[in-house]
């Protein structure tokens, strides 16, 4: 099977120069509405579901495979060798920002740049490093995704999308959360709450922006600073924008930074 039928890639704009979306946890390519268009005309705009997500190959699932990052960043790659993607731009979402520093360190001259959306390496707190969560609060919350995956969506998505003010916002990522199948969705989420990229984040061969939104409470900005810091090459530009998913809530200042930065 052909990523593209795997990925339910599509590809849209005027340009030469490819630029890829990867959505975060729970989501799908839609998340990209409102940023993917602005750059149709100097850009090749590819968009794509992560296997278990959106309209991908549910059949392609495979908990083995995505059992690590490293499964989502091996089909990054695929997407990347098969659409002969050379100089690209990443742009990646809470999770995926990982799996896209993963992926150009597997694949060298993929990617020109990186742009890293609320992007967390590590999400436990451990020694002097402070990811936001302890691990009995993560095991709490991968458990009461098990127990409840309609009640435990209802409760976080609003929480984690933030923007109280505009419940609108929080109802739509709930919906998101609700469409994903519940067994891979609780397989995902272990994943990316028990991952850590610490050790990828020095190794990165590309530049990178690393944007970081105020009152996150998935990646604070202390976790910001933290990628920023380790990264060999990269800007750390912190918008007004508060929550985790700046793409839906503040795209026009997501738009403004990528354009500063490329």
């Amino acid at each position: 099977m052909s990523s593209v039928e795997r990925n339910n890639i599509t590809i849209s704009g005027n340009g030469s120069r490819p630029m890829i979306f990867a959505h975060g946890f729970g989501c799908d390519q839609n998340m990209w509405r409102f940023v993917a268009p602005a750059f149709a005309d100097d850009f090749k705009v590819v968009l794509f579901d992560h296997v278990g997500a959106g309209r991908s190959d549910l059949s392609a699932y495979s908990s083995e495979k995505y059992g690590s990052l490293a499964g989502y960043a091996d089909d990054l790659v695929e997407i990347g060798e098969e659409l002969e993607l050379r100089d690209a731009v990443f742009v990646g979402h809470s999770v995926s920002a990982m799996i896209g520093v993963m992926a150009s360190i597997k694949a060298p001259g993929m990617f020109e740049s990186l742009v890293l959306v609320g992007p967390s390496p590590r999400y436990i707190d451990d020694a002097d490093y402070r990811g936001g969560f302890s691990r009995a609060e993560i095991e709490e919350l991968l458990d009461s995704l098990a127990d409840n995956p309609m009640g435990w969506s209802a409760a976080m998505a609003p929480a984690i999308m933030g923007n109280p003010d505009r419940p609108e916002l929080g109802e739509e990522l709930t919906n998101s959360f609700c469409r994903t199948d519940p067994d891979i969705a609780q397989e995902f989420a272990r994943v990316t709450f028990m991952s850590d990229s610490r050790g990828d984040l020095p190794k990165v061969p590309v530049r990178a922006l690393v944007l970081q939104c105020r009152d996150d409470i998935i990646a604070s900005e202390q976790v910001g600073e933290y990628v920023h810091r380790h990264l060999p090459e990269s800007q750390l530009v912190l918008l007004n924008a508060t929550g985790h998913c700046p793409n839906l809530s503040a795209p026009d200042e997501v738009i403004s930074a990528m354009r500063s930065f490329l």
